[in-house]
């Protein structure tokens, strides 16, 4: 009889032994899906992330070919312009002297315009609008008093 209580005891200590073992097993499995969870959570936050500065690094990619675009169109303008005017042919005298007042006199307007934008405007849109005003009174007075320079060939 001793050799079945021993032979039972150990079935016992075994069976319990391996349910322990099972259980271990599976709290071990519980924490490394966990785990594996929280890895695949991170790696998918670091592809959300990436993907947004990617897109982010697009949208100011395409805005700044947007803004060397327009840039550039402005600059077109400006050449053709000035083409156009080199092409204007001497003509009567007060005709010229009218088209040479008419450069002073918008550029004197054009900064006026800026000084009363500059000194009217709240500080919000003073910025905004003091660029664009002065953009242009800058770029009239360098354009049209640059282009003043005697030309060869030219009637006086």
């Amino acid at each position: 009889m001793d050799d079945i209580a021993g032979l039972a005891a150990s079935a016992a200590g075994g069976g319990l032994f391996g349910l322990i073992g099972t259980a271990l097993g599976r709290v071990a499995g519980f924490f490394e899906a966990r785990q594996a969870q929280a890895h695949e959570r991170a790696r998918w936050a670091h592809e959300t992330e990436l993907l947004e500065r990617q897109q982010a690094a697009r949208a100011a990619e395409t805005e700044a070919e947007l803004a060397l675009a327009e840039t550039a169109g402005r600059w077109e303008g400006l050449r053709a312009s000035v083409e156009a005017d080199a092409a204007i042919a001497a003509s009567y005298r007060w005709v010229d002297a009218v088209r040479g007042l008419t450069r002073p006199l918008l550029t004197l307007l054009l900064w006026l315009i800026a000084g009363g934008i500059w000194l009217g405007a709240d500080d919000g849109a003073r910025a905004s609008i003091t660029e664009t005003a002065t953009f242009a009174a800058t770029a009239a007075t360098l354009w049209w008093f640059g282009d003043r320079s005697p030309r060869q060939g030219r009637a006086p």
